[in-house]
């Protein structure tokens, strides 16, 4: 593990030349001008700044402000007259060039990492807690640092744990938090993978020791992400180009040109819970009280695991982190272990009034397979309770979720309460009259209640017998987007800590 090196400017016109990005070099001047900070945030710049002018939102301002930090060079795809002479790298494409910027400035880190790239429509964050848990098992058994984490939920790098606002960050963050956990003596890495990420190239220029890949359905499809399920499919696929050793769940829809595309990697794998042909086969699935228990056979063993995570549908998740982890010579005792004890924050979390009538699931599933996969699994493990549905969409994206979840919510739920969920700048009213819509064609009830704490108190307030609430979208995030701003608030998991109190409160 070496220390960072720093570089001239001279050398990044020479790297960004060397993978054909290079239009015009604005910065012989400054050639032997040493970078010690590489950033496209203005408030970040400092001495020895590079500055990326990046996105469609970018103003001169920005650069501007950053020139009066102390950035000494701006890396853009035109050039910009922030009142004065300031070094310029013009490219070809801002976002290529920032996955070549951000793998030289951190000197690829990942090189030095054993990192596990989780990607799918469904279950990446649980799968990268599960591949977490195992490997931090594994590791304090050698008396070695926890792993770091890069998820949807949250991202622990060995220097900070924030919670998380994007699925995988752009390159320069990405490589950053990789350079904190090489410094900080971590020897794995866990991340989810987005088809953002692959698409706008923020993963290029790094490998993944292991890429497991859970399914895919239509999603992410609006006019300010994916155009259309072909660009989103694509795009996922091109994870496979990048990993050592692939991991293809069988039971995923489009499985044949899936299987084309794993192909890339160097080695492939594949895991199953209905295809006895897989490399890793898993049989005898059942719940046995809150456990899940089914068994595993590969190559390697045949052997029981037992899960305490709910949701009968994490046997896939947690199949696809068997197989990596075996592959990656991880000893099955940890495997074992690490999956027993896996918790996810807000993701799968089960509360329950003292007298069992009510319990409350709080969820991060947002989509079509997560919401099917959700209330098809809750519905046969709770075939005596009504369920009862708290969510929304996210504003100005993802727009066929509308469809999809008021739809899945309506045929299960006996009720639907509609609520905000990041809805930046569309109204909230707006994107839940769309979606209700679509509850409604199911001829379920709902209600709109803008606030999610509102929508909560009122769903368990006013529901009758046993009920199952169903609290999906936002899990243990504290923060929604209205606007460009992300505002404070409680998480679903306290508002149903508070609210189930009050319930037992009432029933003493």
């Amino acid at each position: 593990m070496g220390k960072m090196q720093y570089y001239t400017v001279k050398d990044y016109v020479e790297i960004l030349e060397e993978n054909g990005l290079l239009l015009e070099d604005g910065a012989k001047e400054a050639g032997a001008q040493v970078i010690r900070t590489m950033t496209y945030n203005s408030k970040e710049a400092e001495a020895d700044t590079l500055f990326i002018c990046k996105g469609a939102a970018f103003k001169p301002m920005y650069l501007r402000e950053a020139v009066e930090r102390g950035a000494v060079c701006y890396v853009s795809e035109k050039t910009f007259a922030p009142g004065e002479s300031v070094p310029y790298i013009l490219v070809k494409d801002i976002r290529k060039a920032m996955s070549v910027l951000a793998n030289f400035f951190y000197n690829k880190p990942w090189e030095d990492l054993v990192v596990t790239g989780i990607g799918g429509t469904k279950g990446k964050s649980t799968s990268a807690y599960y591949m977490k848990a195992v490997v931090d098992d594994y590791m304090e058994a050698l008396g070695k640092k926890e792993s770091a984490v890069i998820s949807s939920i949250d991202i622990y790098d060995g220097k900070s744990l924030v919670e998380s606002h994007i699925t995988t960050p752009e390159a320069v963050e990405l490589q950053q938090h990789l350079r904190n956990a090489l410094d900080s003596g971590i020897e794995y890495a866990e991340m989810e993978v987005s088809s953002q990420a692959l698409k706008y190239n923020r993963v290029d220029g790094m490998r993944f020791d292991a890429a497991v890949f859970l399914n895919i359905s239509e999603d992410h499809i609006s006019p300010i992400e994916h155009e259309d399920f072909e660009d989103y499919f694509t795009s996922k696929m091109r994870m496979f180009e990048k990993a050592d050793r692939a991991f293809v769940n069988l039971d995923a829809d489009y499985t044949d040109r899936i299987l084309t595309y794993a192909k890339d990697a160097k080695e492939m794998y594949t895991f199953s819970t209905k295809n006895p042909e897989a490399d890793f086969y898993a049989y005898a699935v059942r719940k046995e009280g809150h456990e899940t228990k089914f068994s595993v056979k590969c190559a390697e063993f045949d052997e029981e695991f037992v899960l305490t995570m709910p949701g009968l549908f994490n046997v896939e998740n947690a199949l696809g982190v068997i197989a990596a982890a075996t592959k990656l010579g991880i000893p099955s005792a940890y495997i074992h272990s690490g999956l027993k004890r896996a918790r996810s924050s807000g993701r799968m979390e089960l509360y329950a009034s003292r007298d069992k009538e009510k319990i409350a699931i709080v969820d991060y599933a947002h989509n079509k397979l997560s919401f099917e996969k959700l209330f098809s699994s809750m519905q046969a493990e709770y075939p005596d309770y009504d369920i009862v549905s708290v969510f929304g969409c996210p504003g100005k994206k993802a727009l066929v979720r509308r469809r999809d979840l008021g739809t899945v919510a309506g045929r299960y739920a006996r009720k639907v309460y509609l609520a905000a969920e990041d809805p930046g700048y569309e109204p909230v009213a707006d994107i839940s009259a769309d979606i209700a819509r679509y509850v409604a064609a199911q001829n379920c009830p709902y209600e709109m209640i803008e606030d999610r704490g509102e929508a909560i108190r009122t769903a368990i307030e006013k529901s009758e017998g046993k009920t199952l609430f169903l609290i999906t979208g936002k899990g243990a995030e504290t923060r929604q987007k209205y606007g460009s701003e992300y505002i404070d608030c409680p998480s679903d998991v306290e508002y149903v800590k508070k609210y189930l109190a009050q319930y037992d409160a009432k029933e003493k």
